[in-house]
């Protein structure tokens, strides 16, 4: 840019100002220490640790990476990380699976043929509502013959179609969590650590990978690794936490490469990585934003560098349609075709929260899978209830994280539809953590209550813990209806008197609460539950009250207590 003069009028004054070449402009870096004086300030009395957060795999995350930091953590082999997974990858676009359903074979198939015209490159076999009886896998063996395919073993009658395949030569995967014989088809991949079991039990990122080492050291024992590599892949589902689902299967490459190591083979194939979106955090609830949660979850298996992505329709719980069926497939297309992401090989690499968090997983599942070798490898540690055990935990810390809103689920457990009715009709069941929202829902429509909330106070100051009130009860499908705001405690304890309510909330600002709630409490009838918006030290429920709202409760607990102590007082 040139220098130029310019004329600015400032209070009627004319000035003349010389502009300075923007090439000659610098700006200074800032040390971390300066970053972190500035974010304390920031934080006017917080700590600088509440910056920091820990994820349920047991890494801590910073507010900021730097490239000091992670070389640091690295040992300097940052470059080393970067070439292993790029190593350890053959396909430069990932290909879409897009599977297919129906109630008959000819609905199958005509799916499936409709799909591959439109950008599907895989024959790709989930639950159906049919018998695979002889006339079904003619059917699909005359679709196997052309394409390659993914076949997801949910009914192991559908492997009697190789009987009726000619061509030895075809390619596909055999997703399943036991090893499948299937002679004379060597381009049909079946030695498949299947992650998909443990991942619907609760795993994190960690045990996930450790997991997959742990079977594919069961799946190669007495063989040729190189064989054994041709015959290998893994198949993950990729959930909802965008940064930690990339460094997941960017970390399985760089293991990969050590396992390989370690039976000797320095430069292994490129590993084959299957992805899924997981279901996991699906819901019955506000069913659109399971699309969201798909195309975020496909995005980060591409920027993992997935070879191959299926992507489940938004509706998939309940059942799919030819409409959602289709708008799963146009989630991958629309990333391959308009994302641009594709064009650059480990589009994440280099970035330095990403490149942490894959040394991190790596460094932790590495560990973990030595420990289970050590008890005497992967069916031995299943054997033994250990793993189990530490699923159920995980599982048990993910369900109380969303019940207690420390995970938000959208539409579920916050920003809730009260009116939304949850369907009864389910397809495609797994372990969901947001069922517990679903049975809470159908257990208020068996046994509706009437909820209100006394509002006190100036309404600007209230509306915020009123309006969380509101949302805590639409997860049940309960409209919970405020008053209009009383400024006069006689008014509020008549209002409270003549109330048809079954269950009233008193919503005001901490110090109306304290000054109010013990009149309220004198004047309430004895038919109605009352409790107080917040979390008070005060020893009100000798005097009558039921209890408190407030946030990091967790949700199921309270309502279903307030529905249990209704039933008790109307006996």
């Amino acid at each position: 840019m040139c220098k130029i003069d310019s004329r600015i009028t400032e209070g009627g004054k004319r000035h003349r100002v010389r502009m300075t070449n923007m090439k000659e402009v610098e700006f200074k870096k800032p040390s971390y220490d300066e970053w972190k004086e500035a974010s304390i300030k920031a934080l006017k009395g917080k700590p600088f640790e509440s910056l920091f957060t820990k994820t349920i795999e047991g890494i801590t995350l910073e507010p900021l990476y730097t490239a000091e930091s992670l070389m640091a953590k690295v040992d300097g082999k940052l470059e080393e990380q970067v070439s292993t997974i790029r190593a350890m990858q053959d396909e430069d676009v990932f290909s879409v699976a897009q599977a297919a359903f129906g109630d008959s074979i000819e609905e199958f198939v005509a799916q499936t043929e409709d799909s591959l015209e439109r950008g599907n490159q895989y024959v790709t076999i989930g639950k159906v509502n049919f018998e695979w009886n002889k006339h079904a896998l003619q059917q699909l063996a005359t679709l196997l013959e052309k394409n390659p395919f993914v076949i997801n073993v949910v009914d192991p009658a559908v492997l009697n179609v190789f009987d009726y395949i000619e061509n030895k030569e075809v390619t596909g995967f055999i997703l399943s969590n036991e090893t499948q014989a299937i002679p004379d088809f060597p381009n049909v991949r079946k030695l498949n650590a299947y992650i998909q079991d443990a991942h619907y039990q609760g795993a994190n990122a960690v045990q996930e990978l450790a997991i997959a080492l742990a079977k594919a050291s069961e799946l190669a024992e007495n063989k040729d690794f190189a064989e054994f590599e041709k015959q290998f892949f893994v198949s993950f589902a990729v959930d909802t936490k965008f940064f930690m689902e990339i460094a997941k299967l960017r970390a399985f490459r760089v293991l990969w490469k050590a396992f390989a190591l370690a039976y000797g083979v320095e430069k292994p194939q490129p590993v084959k990585i299957f992805a899924e979106t997981s279901l996991r955090s699906f819901s019955k609830l506000d069913v659109y934003v399971n699309l969201l949660r798909a195309g975020n979850e496909a995005f980060s298996a591409v920027l993992g560098g997935a070879d191959v992505v299926t992507v489940y329709p938004h509706d998939i719980v309940t059942k799919p349609t030819n409409q959602s069926i289709r708008i799963a497939r146009n989630v991958l297309l629309v990333i391959k075709e308009e994302s641009h992401a594709t064009r650059v090989l480990d589009p994440a690499g280099g970035s330095y929260y990403i490149e942490s968090l894959t040394h991190d997983l790596v460094k932790k599942a590495w560990a973990k899978f030595v420990e289970i070798e050590e008890a005497g490898g992967y069916s031995a540690y299943v054997a033994s209830g250990n793993l189990q055990k530490e699923l159920a935990e995980i599982m048990e810390q993910r369900i109380q994280d969303v019940e207690r809103r420390k995970t938000i689920l959208v539409g579920t457990n916050n920003f809730a539809n009260a009116k939304e009715e949850v369907s009864t009709e389910t397809f495609y069941e797994v372990n969901r953590i947001t069922k517990p929202f679903e049975d809470l829902r159908q257990e208020f429509k068996k046994s509706p209550i009437n909820v209100a909330i006394l509002t006190y106070g100036e309404f600007k100051k209230i509306k915020p813990r009123t309006d969380f009130v509101k949302g805590i009860f639409a997860t049940a499908g309960i409209i919970a209806e405020a008053t209009e705001p009383f400024t006069d405690v006689e008014k509020a304890k008549e209002w409270l008197k003549n109330t048809t309510a079954d269950y009233v909330v008193f919503s005001a600002i901490d110090e109306d609460v304290k000054e109010v709630i013990p009149a309220l409490l004198a004047a309430k009838p004895a038919s109605v539950l009352l409790d107080v918006a917040g979390k008070f030290d005060e020893d009100w429920e000798s005097q009558g009250l039921n209890g408190y709202v407030f946030a990091g409760q967790n949700i199921i607990e309270k309502l279903q207590g307030i529905q249990d102590t209704l039933k008790e007082v109307q006996r």
